[in-house]
């Protein structure tokens, strides 16, 4: 039987188009996110696609309520933080709303990093709780002694200490939700840690709104008719939005898969859930592309439009994408600080190669090293000011400072802003080097390279050649029946200087088998760097 739900406060949100989400001062989004649809009569709608079954908004109300009480019968405490390592299902899901229904602050992590990484995750976050799987124990198991302040470990599905068993001994009565205000914390997420130790940016209870309505609502146009599918796991900011909150917001469903996102898997899942939204990175896009016989073996109607995030997407892939697919990519920028996407192309009207306009609600500027705002045209560092922004780094009192400047956020991307408004990602500020006096955006040869038949993927590093100057390195993942040859890396320098300017051209070339990467899809170059350095 569905519940009623009561709330003191309405939860003003915004009209299509408008940049203003009014969030009451007393608000607990881990309730809201299940609760608003059981207001709205959903309660029997789909909420949840994995493995073939479904579970509706009525059956996940039930799940984590239960979850909520086994949680408190464990001793949680308000703004305690419990750790979840766990691949995507539904409980993972449930997990995380509970987590904050209760007042708690809910810390998803990465279910496949080293006994290392999980002792830093449990020291940096003193969870007093830490719910796995079973497949992740083997790698948490040696570093869970160490710590003193965990209390309890619920791990895998079977066993005294279970996940089944913990939710089984728990009351199974609607628990009440937390009077918690919007504006603390939450949950964390934690950066993907590409030039170093990932930090804890902390999210308050009004941030998945801004980012719902603003994002998903204004610019993908959500409805509870879509089903979401994120090839970007729970566990990161990019794929908690796509995978969870935008559609429990939007009373649509969501189509979830512990599968390691290869191409074939993608496909396979996008021909057997239907989503109507596919959110993937462009490594996975070009992997995708890179399939011959995919039209024969999958349907890939239900899907209405693509999204990119994470890296910037080449615009030969967005174009062999819509041509041969007949869907569009909208390829945003984001940053897990500001939680999700703030500029973006808008449906109809995304271009090659164009990061598109900021999102209603957010204000982006490109700075020069003095914080003045430069001309259009013009390469700088791009900074965002938003109503999602974290509260801050956990621990990380310098970092905080360095990169939320007051109102705005420092993103440590460069851009550069044409005369009709759109934004250009240029690079990573970290990645760009100068060869000759003139900077190397490395992304611009990697989009010319991908643009080669034989090239599936690849990355540029400077190198310091015997003249003491930097020049371009190229690293090349080649497509499947492909040989490196000579003569192939002739052809392939040949490529770049007849689409970019002389100093732009590799001096050297490498053939790998595959490219280093973030969990989420992000490309290591700061890995191939130093592989680079060791060699010299």
């Amino acid at each position: 039987m569905i519940r009623k739900v009561e709330r003191p406060e309405p939860l003003r949100e915004c009209a299509i188009g408008s940049a203003h989400v009014n969030v009451p001062q007393r608000f607990n989004i881990g309730a809201e996110l299940v609760d608003r649809n059981l207001r709205e009569g959903r309660g029997e709608a789909p909420a949840i696609w994995s493995d073939g079954r479904t579970l509706t908004y009525a059956e996940m109300a039930q799940l984590v309520d239960h979850a909520a009480a086994a949680f408190l019968r464990a001793g949680v405490r308000p703004e305690e933080r419990v750790l979840l390592v766990m691949p995507d299902s539904p409980q993972l899901a449930a997990c995380y709303l509970a987590a904050m229904k209760i007042g708690a602050v809910a810390v998803p992590c990465n279910p496949l990093l080293r006994p290392a990484d999980y002792a830093y995750f449990l020291e940096e976050s003193r969870a007093g709780l830490l719910v796995t799987a079973q497949a992740c124990l083997d790698r948490i198991e040696p570093v869970i002694a160490a710590q003193p302040g965990l209390r309890a470990v619920v791990a895998g599905a079977e066993g005294e200490h279970s996940l089944a068993r913990f939710l089984g001994e728990a009351p199974r009565e609607p628990v009440p939700t937390a009077a918690t205000s919007r504006d603390e914390a939450a949950f964390w997420l934690w950066t993907s840690g590409s030039t170093g130790r990932p930090k804890a940016a902390v999210h308050s209870h009004q941030d998945w709104p801004h980012c719902c309505e603003l994002y998903a609502r204004n610019v993908l146009s959500l409805e509870p008719r879509d089903r979401c599918f994120s090839a970007s796991k729970l566990f990161h900011a990019y794929g908690l939005g796509n995978g969870l909150v935008f559609p429990f917001w939007a009373g649509a469903s969501t189509a979830l898969s512990c599968d390691k996102p290869t191409a074939e898997n993608m496909f396979g899942t996008i021909a057997e859930a239907k989503p109507t939204l596919f959110f993937g990175v462009p490594t996975l896009y070009a992997a995708m592309l890179a399939m011959s016989d995919v039209e024969k073996r999958f349907d890939l109607k239900s899907l209405r439009l693509c999204i990119s995030a994470g890296e910037p997407l080449p615009g030969e892939l967005f174009s062999r994408w819509r041509s041969r697919f007949g869907t569009e990519i909208l390829d945003g920028i984001g940053s897990t600080e500001v939680l999700h996407i703030y500029v973006s192309p808008r449906a109809g009207r995304a271009r090659a190669d164009s990061t598109g306009l900021p999102v209603h609600g957010y204000q982006v500027k490109v700075i020069d090293e003095t914080g003045a705002e430069v001309e259009r045209g013009a390469t700088g560092d791009l900074m965002v000011r938003g109503p999602s922004t974290a509260l801050g780094y956990w621990n990380r009192r310098e970092q905080t400072r360095a990169k939320m400047r007051g109102e705005w956020f420092f993103t440590g991307d460069k851009f550069l802003q044409t005369g009709d408004g759109e934004f250009h990602y240029v690079g990573r500020s970290d990645d760009m080097f100068k060869t000759g006096g003139e900077w190397v955006s490395p992304t611009d040869v990697e989009a010319v390279l991908v643009a080669h038949a034989a090239v599936l993927e690849c990355a540029i590093t400077p190198k310091l050649s015997d003249d003491g100057l930097l020049r371009p390195l190229a690293h090349v993942v080649l497509k499947q029946g492909q040989s490196p040859t000579p003569a192939l890396i002739d052809e392939l320098r040949q490529h770049v200087r007849g689409r970019c300017h002389g100093y732009m051209v590799p001096r050297e070339i490498r053939f790998l088998t595959e490219l280093p990467k973030t969990a989420t899809g992000k490309i290591q170059r700061y890995v191939l760097r130093g592989e680079d350095a060791a060699r010299s």
